[in-house]
Formats: C-alpha cells, sequence, structure tokens
C-alpha cells in the first residue's frame, strides 16, 4: 500500500481490522505500546454486519482513531493513511477473504488465531502473502515465557531426541455446569459457522495454541490427526453446537507424535488462568514445563475469591472490554515467579520480522498447516476418533 515499511517519524502504520469484542482488543494496545508503531484507524468492509461495526467503532472511540467503512482496502482513503500493516481480526468467515486482499494491497498480515475457518483460505492467505512478499504472522504462544522455555529443553539435548510433546492448553473461564450431560453430541466433519456472541469452536479456538506449539518444538509435518469433541461444562456452546471441550494426537513425520488437549473449563477451576503446560518425551527422560511454576501460593485471611457476575453480552468473559464492565476480585493464591506481568511479546517479535524482513516461525505457511490439521481434528471426530490423513480429505470451499 506504502512504498517502505516507515509511517511517520519512521514508525509502522498499523491498520487495526475487526474492533472490540474480538482479540484486536489485546493486539491494538500491544503495537501501541510499541514506539516503533503507531495506529493508524480501525477499518472494515462497509458490508459488515451492523453489530460488527457497532463495536469497531466502539474499539476506534476508546484509541482516538478514525474509522472507515470501505468498499476495499485498497480504497484512497485508507491509502492516505500511510500504512504499511493490518492486523486482521474480523470474524473468522470473512477473515480469509480480508487478509488476502490486504496482502494483495502490500500490507504485512498479523493475523488472529485461527488464520481461517476453512482449509482453502489458509492456504489462500499463505499463497497471497508469499506472492506479495509480506510479512505475516499469526498470534501463538511460542513467545511466552514457558513456551521458550520448553525449547530450550529440546534445543539442550538432554532428553536426547525428543519422539513426542502433549501441550495442555485449557482457559479458567466462564460458570460451568450448565450443560446438559444426558445430550448426545453430534459433531459434523466441517463445520460452518464459527462466529457466536457467547460460545467458541474451543477445540480449534484453543486447540490452535498446542497444535502451533507442538509443530513449532518438533517440526515436520502432520501425517494423520485423531479427535474427539464432547460438552461438558457450558449450556451456552452445548446450544451452539461448538465443543468446549476437545482433544487430538497427530502423528508426524519420521515417526513422532503429539496430543493436545484443550477447552474451558470454567472460572473456579483453577487458581489462575487454566492449565498450560507441554510435557516432552525424549529418548533419554521426560520433562514438563508448567506456564504456572515455579510460584509461590499464598494463604492469608482475606475474603475467598468470587466469580463476577457476568456480562450479558458476554457471559464467558472473552473480551478485555467485557471483563472490565464487569470487575471481579483477581485470583491471589498463587504468584507466579517467571512471565508474571511482562508485556505479551508476539506483536513485538513480529515488528521485529518486518523491520528486517525476516520470515516469523509462525507465518501464514506454518498458520495454514495449524488449520488443517484442526479441520482434520473436525472430521476424525465426525467419525468416531478415526485416524485420518490431511492429504486424503476433500476440502470444501467455503461459502
Amino acid at each position: 500500500m506504502v512504498d517502505g515499511d516507515a509511517g511517520d517519524a519512521g514508525r509502522i502504520g498499523v491498520l487495526l481490522l475487526g474492533g472490540n469484542n474480538t482479540h484486536q482488543e489485546n493486539y491494538a494496545r500491544a503495537f501501541a505500546a510499541d514506539t516503533r508503531c503507531r495506529l493508524t484507524a480501525v477499518a472494515d468492509e462497509a458490508d459488515a454486519p451492523p453489530e460488527r461495526h457497532r463495536l469497531n467503532q466502539a474499539l476506534a472511540d476508546e484509541l482516538d482513531l478514525p474509522y472507515l467503512r470501505v468498499g476495499s482496502f485498497g480504497s484512497p482513503e485508507l491509502r492516505a493513511l500511510g500504512s504499511s500493516v493490518a492486523s486482521v481480526c474480523v470474524e473468522h468467515e470473512r477473515r480469509a477473504r480480508v487478509a488476502v486482499e490486504c496482502a494483495r494491497e502490500g500490507l504485512h498480515l498479523y493475523l488472529d488465531k485461527p488464520s481461517a475457518c476453512s482449509v482453502p483460505g489458509a492456504r489462500a492467505i499463505a499463497e497471497a502473502a508469499e506472492s506479495a512478499g509480506v510479512v505475516s504472522q499469526m498470534f501463538s504462544f511460542i513467545h511466552t515465557p514457558w513456551a521458550e522455555a520448553a525449547r530450550e529443553v529440546v534445543r539442550s539435548g538432554e532428553l536426547g531426541a525428543v519422539r513426542s510433546v502433549h501441550v495442555e492448553v485449557l482457559f479458567a473461564k466462564g460458570r460451568p455446569g450448565t450443560a446438559d450431560r444426558s445430550l448426545r453430541r453430534v459433531q459434523p466433519p466441517f463445520p460452518q459457522r464459527f462466529t457466536f456472541p457467547d460460545a467458541k469452536r474451543e477445540l480449534r479456538a484453543t486447540g490452535v495454541y498446542g497444535v502451533t506449539l507442538a509443530l513449532w518444538l518438533l517440526g515436520g509435518s502432520v501425517e494423520w490427526v485423531s479427535a474427539q469433541t464432547a460438552n461438558y461444562f457450558f449450556r451456552e456452546h452445548q446450544e451452539a453446537g461448538a465443543e468446549d471441550f476437545g482433544v487430538l494426537a497427530m502423528g508426524i513425520s519420521e515417526g513422532r507424535a503429539a496430543t493436545v488437549t484443550a477447552g474451558r473449563i470454567g472460572a473456579a477451576s483453577h487458581a489462575r488462568g487454566g492449565p498450560l503446560r507441554v510435557t516432552l518425551v525424549g529418548e533419554s527422560g521426560l520433562v514438563t514445563v508448567d506456564a504456572n511454576r515455579p510460584r509461590v501460593e499464598v494463604c492469608a485471611l482475606e475474603e475467598p475469591w468470587r466469580l463476577a457476575e457476568p456480562d450479558p453480552q458476554d457471559p464467558m468473559s472473552f473480551w478485555r472490554s467485557t471483563q472490565l464492565r464487569t470487575p471481579g476480585p483477581s485470583k491471589r493464591g498463587w504468584l507466579l515467579s517467571r512471565g508474571e506481568g511482562e508485556a505479551p511479546l508476539d506483536a513485538r517479535r513480529f515488528v521485529d520480522c518486518v523491520l528486517s524482513r525476516t520470515r516469523p516461525e509462525v507465518d501464514a505457511r506454518v498458520a495454514s498447516a495449524a488449520v488443517e490439521t484442526l479441520m482434520t481434528a473436525y472430521v476424525s471426530a465426525a467419525q468416531g476418533g478415526a485416524r485420518v490423513r490431511p492429504s486424503e480429505v476433500e476440502w470444501p470451499h467455503p461459502g
């Protein structure tokens, strides 16, 4: 869209696509905190749903930015902003189309996770980014202290060759106990809807962290996937036909394997934000790296933690804006000695790559492999956990 990568005063212009009630609430503030960047505007397609326009405008107002409804991302009003980066966080069903158009306009892509809700869509983003020569990165956990500690274990050689990995990513949010356990879950092989106001397809939305981390640690390609999905906790997910919990196993080239446990387990189910850990199994031993260790456990004479009243627009407490509207007491029983209070590094590492024109470790091509693995998992779950080879699935095109 512009010549070069720097905007006013040598800073990178970041265009925000998507607003409140998305992870853009976090991404926008991460870019704003980086002195090498400047936020240029919030923008979206002119024919986006009215509620989405309202939420986009709300984020623009909070950040004191203009909000533009555009017919294309090459429009003159967007070009005049001097943006070099598009932070793409529109609804899942529109994400591939928007990201591809931005890449073709020469914008570097910072992608919400997962990068798309279809395998053809994820591949199209990767192809567009590579064809345009732009830098692309999907948000992941690889730049967290605990993930980097796991990578150091692998690189140190203390386990010998690492043959398998288990990643557990479970979020302690929402009020559990409302799902009807007597209902039989029916998993469609090719889910069509991914954006809900009060639910997420958790194997995909949360499992993407585990799949990406496992592939980052082991390398190689996914040869088969076996998965199961479940509704254990939340009525909202059950009514949407979306799982709140899922597990998958994947065979990886050179005879290696990985397993992932992913889901949302209820706010009172964990002393912090939920279990986040990776177990590495090597030829000479086993190591578990836990995001919640090392820690100090605190006992004191104070009121016990209580779950805040849910926001009617966000009963699962997905988003920063709704969390601020209905604040509850912080969980203070565990004080972490690694990563506590540190600013997220993912957006900063992306900016590093934009400035140096180097390839991020989780670029659109890696993101596409993760999407293919996750969508294969739904095909497997629809078949009762059968092993399915991604290469043998005939993927339907969205729409």
